[in-house]
């Protein structure tokens, strides 16, 4: 039964993978090349739409196995110099370096799925109400302490669970003063 529930898991992610666009392409190749390789892959040899090389925003990248959280890592501002360098290493540390998880291993790549949200610019909000979790992320702050929580994630249904969290995240008291900001993302699944 196991064995079963595997194999329609893999299958289920061959198929994904037969059909993803070129922004989870990139992340999932990154991660890989750097898995078997121990590299980082030549983007720019690869078929990148002009968009990717010429734009640059903060990028997250999502990695699930068998429908769980594997590995997440992104910026929501730009620190590479275009958007595809921002998911190739993204992607890269988000398989190898989330202290949630153990890195992956060679053996994990095909039961692998892999997400992409491109960050559009943050904009700071004044109070929860201008908040709506399935349309935006929060960015929490409080001196040099930050956290961040995607938009449209399971689980969190109010503005008042999403800041929570994201204070949570940051080790932030309710109690503390902090800033908040909003931002859309472009999801790649």
């Amino acid at each position: 039964m196991m064995k079963n529930l595997i194999k329609e898991a893999k299958d289920q992610i061959d198929k994904i993978n037969n059909n993803e666009d070129a922004y989870i392409r990139l992340a999932r190749k990154s991660l890989e090349e750097y898995i078997l390789y121990g590299r980082v892959m030549d983007i720019y040899n690869d078929d990148i739409p002009k968009e990717m090389v010429e734009n640059q925003a903060g990028v997250f990248v999502i990695i699930k196995q068998y429908g769980q959280l594997r590995g997440c890592l992104g910026t929501t501002e730009p620190i590479r110099k275009n958007i595809a360098e921002e998911i190739a290493y993204n992607a890269i540390g988000a398989g190898t370096r989330d202290p949630r998880f153990f890195p992956v291993k060679k053996e994990e790549l095909d039961s692998l799925e892999y997400f992409v949200d491109v960050i559009k610019e943050p904009e700071p909000v004044q109070s929860i109400d201008q908040l709506d979790v399935k349309k935006y992320g929060i960015i929490v702050s409080c001196n040099s302490k930050t956290g961040i929580l995607l938009p449209d994630l399971e689980g969190i249904n109010t503005p008042k669970e999403q800041v929570s969290i994201a204070l949570q995240k940051a080790g932030i008291r309710e109690a503390e003063p902090y800033n908040m900001k909003r931002f859309e993302v472009i999801r790649h699944q």
